[in-house]
């Protein structure tokens, strides 16, 4: 796949990955596909009934976005175990919290984890979750984090994502650059956070150095305002966080993707043209809309038009485009 032969069209369609209602292709599929021409499609437990289906829904969409002439399909999931985990028993061994007494039960359940996903046609897991609940009573991560010990929580985490990847399934980490201390809900409200850059360099983001060591595919920003390093934007929209820090300062050149920009956190706070036109400003890969809706129709517009218009946001798009191919062909092809 060679980006210089992607229209702006393609080059939009690919920084978008869409929720959508139903189990199988319909038309709501079908304009994703053909007329946004979407990088990528988000599962959820409304999407799912028994494996056959699932496997049947993941080769439509693949079979038909090959027949519009688009590059495979990202099919991701939060598979991460636990309490946030979309196949149920009996499609899954871990339909409860797994145990993660060492790195060899780490291993095992990514392992696992890995063969379920791959069965069914999935190939990118929203996980694991690299976010360190310092007060395991008060953090609202304290029921899907490892814990709150940084390097636990690194080890773990280097061990599900080198082999949930080492068995074809791309690793997403969440949620940069770690949420483990907050105790609000991002998906009713924007938590603030005031630690600043060194607290959260000795700690909060020990996993994610270690994650970018083990090559994950990608990693997930939060929609946490980090007052102390962008007054303004959370990190899911920052520049200071994502083009700053993790790209230019950890030196991290997968792909970078919001969290759900469906979630309150967001949609409560910003208008979506707005939050699109900070996202092409950040070096942000791929824009998460993860419900059926009229904001992935005014992304997609959004983006379109910015890459008319300006040559800087061209030229970022390409670079976000071949950071996507790139991934898509050492998995997909």
């Amino acid at each position: 796949m060679d980006i210089s032969d992607f229209s702006n069209e393609q080059i939009a369609g690919q920084r978008l990955m869409a929720g959508f209602d139903g189990t199988r292709l319909n038309d709501d599929l079908i304009f994703l596909i053909d007329t946004l021409k979407i990088g990528g499609i988000i599962l959820f437990s409304r999407n799912l009934t028994i494996p056959d289906q699932i496997k049947d829904l993941c080769m439509s969409v693949q079979e038909y976005a090959i027949k519009c002439g688009q590059p495979p399909l990202f099919i991701s999931i939060d598979q991460e175990g636990g309490q946030v985990a979309r196949l149920k028993e009996p499609f899954t061994q871990f339909s409860g919290n797994p145990s993660m007494k060492n790195e060899e039960d780490a291993g095992h359940f990514a392992e696992i984890t890995a063969s379920e996903l791959k069965n069914v046609g999935i190939n990118m897991n929203m996980a694991p979750v690299l976010d360190v609940a310092f007060d395991n009573k008060k953090s609202i991560m304290k029921n899907r984090s490892w814990g709150n010990d940084p390097e636990w929580v690194s080890k773990l985490g280097a061990t599900v994502i080198e082999r949930l990847q080492k068995n074809g399934i791309m690793a997403v980490a969440k949620h940069f650059p770690g949420i483990g201390r907050t105790v609000l809900d991002s998906h009713i409200e924007m938590p603030p956070l005031d630690a600043d850059l060194r607290t959260l360099e000795s700690s909060d983001l020990r996993p994610f150095y270690e994650a970018i060591k083990h090559d994950v595919s990608g990693i997930m920003l939060s929609h946490i305002l980090y007052s102390k390093i962008d007054i303004k934007w959370p990190a899911s929209l920052s520049t200071k966080i994502a083009k700053d820090l993790l790209r230019d300062s950890m030196g991290f050149d997968g792909i970078v993707m919001t969290d759900d920009l469906d979630m309150g956190a967001i949609k409560n706070n910003y208008d979506i043209k707005a939050v699109i036109k900070q996202i092409l400003s950040a070096d942000i890969d791929i824009a998460l809309i993860c419900h059926k809706g009229p904001n992935i129709e005014i992304a997609y517009e959004k983006i379109l038009k910015g890459l008319k218009d300006s040559k800087n946001i061209k030229a970022k798009g390409k670079e976000s485009v071949r950071r996507i191919l790139k991934t898509k062909e050492k998995y997909l092809l």
